[in-house]
C-alpha cells in the first residue's frame, strides 16, 4: 500500500466544517490527483497528508482570517460606480465596479453588497469565510506515484474547495434581500398543470449524483418512519434498505407519481396554485424534497405548511443541484451565485418561523459516471447542495 509522500499523487476528499449564526455547514470536494509536490497547498495540509496511506484520515483546524485574511476589506464607493441595481447581502462580480484601480470587467470575484443609501452603497471584498474558523477533514484515496514532471499547471484545491462557501450566511446577520423587485415570476407563468400535464419519466441528475441524495436522506430516513415526499415523481431517491412506514408523494403529475414503487399514497397538487397541505398536523418525522424547491412561487407559505405537518423535531432536507426547467424555475434562482442559493433556501428556513437547528451540505468534484449521456461534454457530477432544519413545537 502506497504512503503519501511529497512525490505522490492521490485523491482526496476535503471535507470543510464552519458555522454561522443560523446554521452548521458542511462543505465536500473531491479531489482527484492531488499532485503534493505540484499543486498549491498551505504547508500544514501537506504535512497533515505525507504519511498517509489509502483511506485514512488527516484533519487541520484554521483560525479566523488564517486562509485568507481577516481584513473586512470594506469599500465605500459612489452608487454610479456599480452597473447592476444592487441588494443588500447579494453578491456580485467585482467587475461590476468601474474607476477603481486595479479593477476590470473581466474579473468575476464575488463581491458583497453590505448597505446601499443617499446614493453610496458600500461593499465587502473579503472572502465570506474570512471571519469563521474552519476544520477540514481529509479522506484519502487512491495513493500512486507522479510521474517525471514535464510541464503542466498547478491546482488550487483550497480555492476550488472555498470557491462558494461562505456566501449562503448572511452578512453580520442581517436577513438577506432576496426578496424585492418580483424574485417569483418565471418566464412562463401560464398554469404548472399545464406545464406538468404530460409524464416526465427522467431522471434530473446524474446516478453518482442521486447516490449523494441517498446519501443525505440517509441520515434523517430511518426504519418506520413517516415521510412526506414534496413535489414528488416516480423516484424518491431514498437510500437503499431503508423501510419507512409511510411514504406520502405530494406532486403534479398523477402517472408519474402512480410509478414511484415506495409510495404508499399520492396526492396531486399544485402548491403554487394553493399552498396548503392537504394533511393532518404533527403527521410526519421527515419531509424531503429533491430537485424541485426553485419552483416554489410562495415558498415560504409551503414552508410554514411543512412545519405544521411535521412532528416537533421532524426534519425538512431540500436538496437540489444546478439543473433546472428555464420555464418554470423563479427569476431570482438564475440570478444568484449557486452558494446563494443555499442561502436562499436558508431563508426560506428562517423567515417561516417553523424551523432550528438549520443545516447545510454540498458536494462538489466527483467524476461523472462513464455511461451518463453527458459523460463526453460534462466530467464531474452535477453538484449536489442541502438544507434541513428542525421543526419547532408550536
Amino acid at each position: 500500500m502506497n504512503v503519501i509522500d511529497m512525490d505522490s499523487v492521490a485523491d482526496v476528499v476535503f471535507q470543510l466544517k464552519w458555522n454561522s449564526q443560523h446554521a452548521a455547514h458542511s462543505e465536500c470536494y473531491a479531489a482527484r490527483g492531488v499532485n503534493l509536490w505540484r499543486d498549491w497547498l498551505p504547508d500544514t495540509i501537506k504535512r497533515s497528508l505525507i504519511g498517509k496511506r489509502s483511506w485514512e484520515h488527516a484533519a487541520v483546524g484554521f483560525s479566523p482570517g488564517e486562509l485568507f485574511g481577516s481584513d473586512g476589506g470594506h469599500l465605500k464607493i459612489d452608487r454610479r460606480q456599480f452597473s447592476n441595481n444592487p441588494k443588500a447581502g447579494r453578491f456580485y462580480p467585482k467587475g461590476c465596479l468601474s474607476d477603481l484601480p486595479g479593477v476590470f470587467p473581466q474579473n468575476m470575484q464575488p463581491i458583497r453588497c453590505v448597505g446601499v443609501n443617499n446614493g453610496h452603497m458600500e461593499v465587502d471584498v473579503a472572502h465570506p469565510l474570512s471571519l469563521h474558523p474552519l476544520e477540514l477533514s481529509m479522506t484519502v484515496g487512491q495513493v500512486s506515484a507522479k510521474e517525471s514532471e514535464r510541464g503542466g499547471s498547478s491546482v488550487d484545491w483550497i480555492g476550488l474547495l472555498t470557491e462558494g462557501p461562505g456566501m449562503q450566511a448572511r452578512w453580520q446577520g442581517k436577513p438577506t434581500d432576496f426578496f424585492s423587485d418580483n424574485p417569483f415570476v418565471r418566464r412562463d407563468e401560464r398554469t404548472d398543470d399545464r406545464f406538468y400535464d404530460s409524464p416526465r419519466l427522467v431522471h434530473h441528475l446524474d446516478e453518482t449524483a442521486r447516490d449523494m441524495v441517498a446519501d443525505v436522506y440517509k441520515r434523517f430516513v430511518k426504519d418506520g418512519a413517516h415521510v412526506l415526499d414534496l413535489m414528488s415523481s416516480w423516484v424518491s431517491h431514498l437510500p437503499e434498505g431503508v423501510c419507512p412506514d409511510r411514504l406520502s408523494g405530494l406532486g403534479m403529475n398523477r402517472t408519474e407519481l402512480e410509478q414511484n414503487p415506495h409510495l404508499t399514497d399520492i396526492q396531486v397538487h399544485d402548491l403554487n396554485a394553493a399552498p396548503v397541505l392537504p394533511y393532518e398536523n404533527k403527521s410526519f418525522d421527515v419531509a424531503i424534497c429533491n430537485v424541485s424547491v426553485e419552483y416554489l412561487t410562495r415558498p415560504l407559505d409551503v414552508f410554514a405548511e411543512v412545519g405544521r405537518v411535521l412532528k416537533p423535531g421532524g426534519t425538512f432536507v431540500v436538496t437540489f443541484s444546478n439543473r433546472w426547467f428555464p420555464s418554470k424555475v423563479v427569476r431570482i434562482w438564475e440570478q444568484i451565485h449557486e452558494f446563494e442559493r443555499v442561502g436562499l433556501v436558508m431563508e426560506y428556513f428562517l423567515r417561516s418561523n417553523s424551523f432550528k437547528n438549520l443545516g447545510t451540505y454540498s458536494m462538489r468534484g466527483l467524476p461523472r459516471p462513464r455511461n451518463d449521456k453527458y459523460a463526453g461534454e460534462l466530467a464531474l457530477s452535477d453538484p449536489v447542495y442541502a438544507v434541513w432544519g428542525q421543526a419547532s413545537a408550536p
